[in-house]
């Protein structure tokens, strides 16, 4: 046989492998996913992560979390999620291909200020007097705004790595779809509070309600579950400091909207 037959041969292994692994992995997600139609995952791969982070770092794993019920979370926590974090949570497919849309042209137009700053700054320290200390300056750092739905944190969270690649995208996706497919969207709502991070070693409603306010999660009134809502795309954040100005006045936007959101 050819050098060049063999090496034909040799790629075409290869390729089907790829495509063998891949299949596999595709099943092993539709597979954990349809044992959550009726077993609560017991932690999520963001949670692990996590755990090994602060034991690492801080040689202790102070972690709060408890697992309740549907019925137990109430309806405040879940309206002021939904009005904060997904609005049409039980109308869309998975997906909002329009936020996604809006959240890459902000981003487009973030990075290219920030190019444009870090240029200025570099301009300015070539042009610095020879034998002066440079002047400190920090680097612009994009401010990058996320579209994904409920359900698409819930599946970054659940399985995957919190990278920003194009494949990591797609996997995303796909779990999205199955997660839809196989679960309903109350079934979605309840894994994602019982899971999602509230602080350092703070994850789900009821440890969160717990922590803040004192109280379990069916207790919390409209304003205090919104109080949570907000602190959700910067949990570790937001923890120092959860009764600031900016918490308190976008509460207030919140719980305005909650009245208006569907539960499914």
């Amino acid at each position: 046989m050819s050098r060049p037959a063999t090496l034909r041969g040799h790629a075409l292994r290869g390729a089907a492998l790829l495509l063998l692994c891949t299949v596999a992995l595709q099943l092993y997600f539709v597979a954990r996913v349809a044992l959550m139609v009726v077993v609560d995952p017991q932690s999520t791969s963001f949670q692990r992560s996590e755990a090994w982070r602060l034991l690492t770092e801080q040689h202790r794993l102070a972690w709060s979390q408890q697992w309740v019920d549907d019925a137990q979370l109430g309806t405040a926590i879940k309206r002021a999620v939904i009005a904060s974090e997904d609005a049409g949570f039980v109308e869309h497919s998975g997906v909002e291909w329009d936020a996604l849309e809006k959240a890459w042209q902000k981003n487009q137009k973030s990075e290219a200020q920030a190019e444009r700053r870090n240029a200025q700054l570099d301009k300015r320290a070539a042009s610095a007097r020879p034998g002066a200390a440079p002047a400190a300056a920090h680097k612009a750092e994009p401010k990058v705004v996320g579209g994904s739905t409920i359900t698409q944190q819930l599946a970054k969270n659940l399985f995957l790595s919190g990278e920003r690649t194009a494949l990591r995208k797609a996997q995303e996706f796909v779990i999205t779809l199955t997660l839809e497919a196989l679960l309903s969207k109350r079934r979605i709502l309840a894994i994602y509070l019982n899971n999602v991070e509230w602080g350092e070693g703070l994850f789900g409603a009821q440890a969160a309600a717990r922590h803040y306010f004192r109280l379990d999660a069916a207790r919390l009134d409209a304003a205090s579950a919104a109080r949570l809502a907000v602190m959700l795309p910067a949990p570790k954040r937001f923890e120092k400091s959860p009764g600031s100005g900016y918490v308190q006045g976008r509460a207030a936007t919140i719980s305005a909207r909650m009245g208006a959101v569907a539960l499914p």
